[in-house]
């Protein structure tokens, strides 16, 4: 399965300027997916970050990691009948831990997250896993826990 930006929309609630994925796709529903962004010289954050050599903020590639983990979980949850596109549930950072920024991601770069779910307690708590990397030299890593809260 594919999930194109229009389809990933349908999925969580991020817009621009904050959607920071493009593409979705070998999800593995209740294990893993890839995810894709495709990172423009254009982007907003590069204005002040910084002028003169434009790199892609880490906290911002955490969170492009935290969206595809958020298509993974409602993509499983759609899945199992808990919900239906369009859910008015929202999925929270709860905490990240292990963050290692390796090599920086720049304007032209294809970035490619990994995202895998490393436990889950119910459909409320989540416990992910993330690479970033491109052309297949790992940029940044982190695990992180999110919450979806009852409606």
């Amino acid at each position: 399965m594919v999930l194109h930006v229009e389809d990933i929309k349908k999925i969580i609630p991020h817009r621009y300027p904050f959607l920071m994925i493009d593409r979705v796709e070998d999800i593995e529903v209740g294990k893993s997916c890839v995810a894709y962004k495709n990172v423009s010289c254009n982007e907003w954050f590069f204005a002040g970050h910084f002028p003169e050599y434009s790199v892609m903020p880490g906290v911002l590639v955490i969170e492009a990691m935290a969206q595809a983990a958020g298509v993974l979980a409602f993509s499983t949850l759609i899945e199992e009948n808990v919900c239906g596109y369009g859910s008015s549930k929202f999925v929270y950072f709860t905490s990240i831990e292990n963050a290692k920024f390796k090599r920086p991601i720049v304007p032209g770069d294809r970035v490619k997250f990994d995202i895998s779910i490393t436990q889950r307690r119910g459909n409320k708590f989540w416990k992910f896993s993330g690479v970033a990397s491109v052309d297949d030299k790992i940029s940044d890593t982190a695990d992180f826990m999110a919450m979806i809260p009852d409606e």
